[in-house]
């Protein structure tokens, strides 16, 4: 009998490489959990959930994602120093990580830390790999039908019942 195939309302669990342009890993999974996301709900990049569409499991397979079709290409004025001090003192702050902050109308968008200048961190509103093409090493590892509580949540809820501390 052969498994379930990618499709929408299925949980997916995957094993990654990902390398940029020159070949370096950028990303991986190889020696951690397999990463899981619920097929359809936009858990992963769209280049590689349209990619996921057919597979089952044990399919090995190489896909290259375009800027459009991964995190997009940059827009709007680039990064924007904001004084370190507007920051939580017990924060550790690092680049490339995530924030969400408010807007005008309340809200929130996110936005990474793209470096440092003197007493300033400098955020962008830009994911780091925006305008980068995707290159994806993937293996399926496993295809299950979601619960009625995953697709209502929109995401994989791991075997304890509760996915939410993965942020990918």
């Amino acid at each position: 009998m052969t498994g379930l195939s990618v499709a929408d309302g299925h949980v997916v669990s995957f094993h990654y490489t990902l390398r940029d342009d020159d070949g370096d890993v950028i990303d991986s999974s190889a020696g951690d959990e397999p990463m899981d996301y619920l097929h359809g709900h936009g858990g992963i990049v769209p280049g590689l959930e349209s990619a996921m569409a057919g597979k089952q499991a044990g399919d090995k397979f190489k896909v290259t994602v375009a800027p459009k079709d991964g995190y997009g290409e940059p827009v709007g004025p680039g990064p924007r120093p904001v004084p370190r001090d507007a920051f939580p003192d017990d924060v550790e702050l690092e680049e490339g990580m995530q924030f969400f902050m408010p807007t005008k109308s309340g809200d929130p968008v996110p936005v990474w830390v793209a470096g440092f200048q003197g007493k300033d961190v400098l955020l962008d509103t830009n994911h780091p790999m925006a305008g980068e093409t995707l290159h994806f090493e993937v293996e399926v590892t496993g295809v299950r039908a979601a619960t009625a509580d995953e697709i209502e949540h929109g995401h994989p809820h791991g075997p304890d019942g509760h996915g939410h501390g993965h942020d990918h």
